[in-house]
């Protein structure tokens, strides 16, 4: 009997067919509402772009004219091409440098911000300033501060007893790794708030069950902390990766890839080929070349980090 009530009582509350099928109906059309802006831009501001640069990487298109079809030709200039090799192990030559300074600096800012120090938050907001600082006035600045004759660095260094500082910028050896701590600086405030989060979600039990077991500030750093940001620094090592293998802006108004070839890399030369020789085609193929090395390596990346949960 207590079941043919709720049957009836469901029956009552559940509305007609017709209702059922307008109610579904809204909320569809809600849903897409929502999310077609956001389809709509990728589709037309990364998809078809993306695409295009795929054929156009098969064609010798110099933006007047119509195009033709070479097929792999200009993948196999590439090899051959020593302007590129040269941009190509610039790349992972600033990638190796910059992706574990980054991590290690912006790791380090973090825990020191994640203490209780009166003014911290002051602390935290000027650490994130040089990220959203424009990066011509990076530039300007640094510029200045790496001068060989009169820049602080270099004052500094003859004051510590170093007869022959390095010309920095201005030297073949030194500007890639100039160029390294400039967007280390540039981008550490961004990657300190992300540490900042995760370091915040770390149980303060798991630290004190270490500490009273007898570990250390070492022991519970490797042990606890870092075990616990692993999600964190996963993300922070991809997003670092892409970044360093894209690298364009801080190099064009810092350095414009001198001296000679010593900081041209991959996104430089692609922009120099398209822009400025206008050898679309070419440069695509380019793209291609660096978009086929973004996805091999966050590809490892992820499956070494799926190996590393199981």
């Amino acid at each position: 009997m207590t079941t043919t009530a709720e049957r009836s009582a469901s029956s009552a509350a559940a509305p007609p067919p017709r209702r059922r099928s307008r109610l579904r109906l809204r909320n569809t059309l809600l849903g897409w509402s929502f999310i077609l802006p956001n389809f709509i831009g990728f589709v037309l501001l990364t998809l078809i772009p993306v695409v295009t640069v795929f054929y156009m990487s098969l064609t010798n298109w110099n933006i007047f004219g119509s195009s033709q079809f070479l097929g792999l030709d200009n993948f196999i200039k590439l090899a051959g091409d020593k302007s590129f090799h040269t941009a190509f192990l610039n790349t992972l030559y600033f990638a190796v440098m910059h992706i574990p300074l980054t991590i290690v600096v912006s790791l380090g800012l973090a825990m020191l911000l994640n203490s209780k120090l009166r003014g911290v938050a002051f602390f935290r907001t000027a650490a994130f300033f040089p990220y959203i600082t424009s990066i011509v006035a990076i530039a300007l600045v640094w510029n200045l501060l790496f001068s060989p004759q009169y820049g602080p660095v270099n004052q500094v260094l003859g004051f510590l007893g170093i007869q022959s500082p390095p010309g920095w910028l201005t030297s073949s050896d030194w500007a890639m790794p100039a160029v390294v701590v400039v967007e280390t600086w540039r981008r550490m405030g961004y990657y300190m708030v992300l540490f900042l989060a995760g370091l915040q979600t770390v149980p303060r039990e798991l630290h004190e069950a270490a500490r009273t077991d007898g570990a250390n500030v070492v022991q519970r750093f490797f042990n606890v902390t870092l075990p616990a940001l692993r999600p964190t620094m996963f993300f922070v090592t991809v997003m670092l990766t892409i970044e360093s293998l894209k690298v364009l802006d801080l190099i064009i108004v810092l350095t414009d890839g001198g001296p000679g070839q010593s900081t041209t890399v991959i996104a430089q030369f692609i922009w120099t080929k398209g822009f400025e020789e206008n050898q679309f085609g070419y440069a695509s193929a380019a793209s291609v070349v660096l978009f086929a090395l973004c996805l091999v390596v966050t590809i490892i990346q992820f499956a070494w980090n799926k190996r590393r949960e199981d």
